[in-house]
């Protein structure tokens, strides 16, 4: 990415926005540096095959680590590809949209079984987030008002649910200090308060209406079908693996018989019920009136079509 910026500064003589939008960078030039500024941004998404750091860095980072870099940090790709791709190099943004909405799907497809097959409860949430974020991309690559402004809230309601069912697991790791699945078992017996957090939470992540991710995929995916409908369908079983897998967790962790390698510890204390209130309520503020977020923002997107 650095080196495609000094290409650019030495190309324009300049790095300022204003310069960049009216610059006469060839097509060829602008397919090259599109590519440099793509294997950066393609990392930190991640997409499929540059996604395996994702998972471990969250299982060997804190709560707070894992926060930030759920909450924050994989934001910054696609702010990256909508302020460096999208609006410097928009014809080569153009010329690359199959190849970015096939790897896209790819990812979340593949991402979406892998997290089937997870056992430990961090990896279960990273690797939903990898095939979140590659939706995000879809709709960024629409080239359509309603597609960005959907990823835009997507992103923006990702970094309110995936902290908070980071915060869920790690309650119960502070508890009984094991994050492997087969532990868990029956846990609406003894920790009511966390289990109806974890299912509300669960219900975000797998996109339910009234959810802040439902208005984010829906127009995600109403934008990319203008765009691309075959692959859009094909992503779109993104949602039908992700509420699999969601219900799945959930149905493993809060029901059944309790689990006998785990005593009654105690439900959640009043902190950790109050770091979990203002991210639910933010929650269902952006489903229900979405158009606190879509409306400032969408002068800045329409401007980047123009």
């Amino acid at each position: 990415m650095l080196l495609a910026i000094l290409v650019i500064y030495f190309e324009v003589g300049s790095t300022d926005y204003q310069v960049l939008a009216v610059a006469d960078i060839s097509e060829t030039r602008q397919r090259i540096l599109w590519l440099g500024f793509f294997l950066s941004f393609a990392v930190k998404v991640p997409m499929i095959p540059f996604h395996i750091w994702l998972p471990e860095a969250h299982v060997e980072a804190s709560l707070a680590g894992s926060i930030i870099l759920a909450g924050v940090l994989l934001k910054l790709a696609g702010y990256g590809f909508l302020r460096y791709s999208i609006a410097i190099l928009p014809d080569a943004s153009v010329f690359f949209t199959p190849l970015v909405y096939s790897l896209a799907v790819i990812s979340i497809i593949y991402s979406s079984f892998t997290t089937l097959r997870q056992v430990d409860l961090k990896k279960i949430i990273a690797y939903s987030s990898v095939g979140h974020m590659n939706i995000t991309l879809l709709g960024l690559f629409s080239n359509t008002i309603q597609g960005i402004e959907g990823s835009l809230i997507l992103m923006l309601a990702h970094g309110v649910v995936s902290p908070a069912l980071f915060i869920c697991v790690v309650i119960l790791y502070d508890r009984y200090h094991t994050r492997l699945l087969k532990y868990y078992r029956g846990l609406t017996q003894h920790m009511p308060v966390w289990s109806i957090m974890f299912f509300l939470f669960t219900l975000g992540n797998i996109a339910v209406p009234l959810s802040a991710n439902f208005v984010g995929e829906f127009m995600t995916f109403t934008g990319a079908f203008q765009q691309n409908p075959v692959l859009t369908v094909l992503g779109g079983l993104g949602m039908i693996l992700s509420a699999a897998y969601g219900i799945w967790l959930y149905n493993r962790t809060a029901f059944g018989a309790q689990s006998r390698y785990l005593a009654p510890m105690g439900d959640i204390n009043r902190r950790e019920f109050m770091t979990l209130v203002p991210l639910l309520f933010l929650m269902f503020v952006m489903g229900v009136f979405p158009n606190l977020f879509l409306e400032p923002m969408h002068l800045a997107v329409s401007n980047l079509l123009i």
